[in-house]
């Protein structure tokens, strides 16, 4: 009980300290805020808007009201020549697109890079690993936004099998949904099939050679019931790992390519509210994406727990 404690006692600390340096960002950046937002406007209104931002009083007081309000939902507002905005309608509308994308993408990485790692591993040096191997390289050298742009032109523009820009909610047409999401996810998900893949493969093969394994196979179990139920599990070990490191990765693929397909993620809006200086908005855009990083890979590092119970009595003894 104590290893899960002193794990969720570290996440509180690492997410009050990711969310102030993500508020401490607003003031690193050049320029005043409110003069970006009313350039324009006579001195007594921006001394209003700066007073209504709080930027007139000492960073500690300026960040506890940014997380107070943060807390409660409260991500600012845009001041915009049509009128003052929440930013918090925006990212509702934003963010559960951009959970789709990275969903969809982990989905197809699973189903394709655990069947491929397996394989490779049990067919280690035939034609079929050789090939694998080969294509992991030449995917895992190719960035995200480059393969987005060639499934859209070719997949999209040329065969117009798929949508190339867009979204359609779920709700809306499901099937209409799927494709407007499938050169997106697929993008995203082929570096990531690659690196996984080989990082199994490896940890597979040293584990086909184990004792235990030796032991399953002179009791005459079933090669399918080895791979998948003895040799998988300790083998995905590594995967998990680097799963969660990769996480940032994948938030900053889905921001690029939720551009490169006009997905109206938090990626786009991210980048729209950068070109349009709205800091603000930036500023809390990034403390749900720092967030989010934090907490997925705290989740993995009680999942890496849960697997292997070597990492509960290494943590128990320090």
């Amino acid at each position: 009980m104590g290893f899960w404690v002193r794990r969720l006692a570290r996440l509180v600390v690492v997410l009050v300290c990711v969310s102030f340096f993500s508020f401490v960002l607003l003031d690193l950046l050049p320029g005043d805020p409110v003069t970006t937002i009313a350039a324009f406007a006579p001195v007594s209104v921006r001394e209003q808007l700066k007073h209504d931002a709080h930027l007139d009083q000492p960073i500690y007081e300026q960040y506890w009201h940014w997380l107070s309000n943060f807390s409660r939902g409260n991500l600012g507002k845009y001041y915009r020549s049509s009128g003052v905005q929440k930013v918090s309608t925006d990212v509702g509308n934003s963010l559960p697109v951009s959970l789709q994308l990275m969903l969809y993408s982990l989905l197809i990485t699973i189903i394709l890079a655990i069947p491929l790692g397996v394989f490779s591993a049990y067919w280690e040096g035939t034609w079929f690993d050789r090939l694998v191997n080969a294509t992991a390289f030449g995917a895992i050298a190719v960035p995200d936004f480059a393969l987005g742009l060639v499934l859209a032109y070719v997949v999209g523009v040329k065969l117009k099998w798929f949508p190339t820009q867009g979204y359609v909610h779920p709700s809306a047409n499901l099937v209409k949904h799927f494709k407007s999401m499938a050169l997106p996810a697929t993008s995203l998900a082929v570096g990531q099939i690659a690196g996984y893949m080989r990082l199994l493969r490896t940890d597979m093969i040293a584990t086909l050679q184990e004792d235990f394994i030796t032991m399953a196979k002179a009791k005459g179990m079933p090669t399918r019931r080895i791979l998948w139920r003895h040799a998988l599990r300790p083998s995905s070990l590594t995967v998990l790992t680097v799963a969660g490191l990769n996480v940032g990765a994948l938030i900053g693929g889905a921001v690029v390519i939720e551009v490169v397909f006009q997905l109206p993620g938090i990626g786009l809006l991210l980048a729209g509210n950068i070109r349009a200086q709205q800091f603000i908005a930036v500023q809390s855009i990034v403390a749900i994406l720092a967030i989010g990083y934090v907490v997925v890979n705290t989740l993995i590092d009680l999942l890496y727990a849960k697997l292997d119970p070597r990492v509960r009595a290494f943590a128990a003894l320090r």
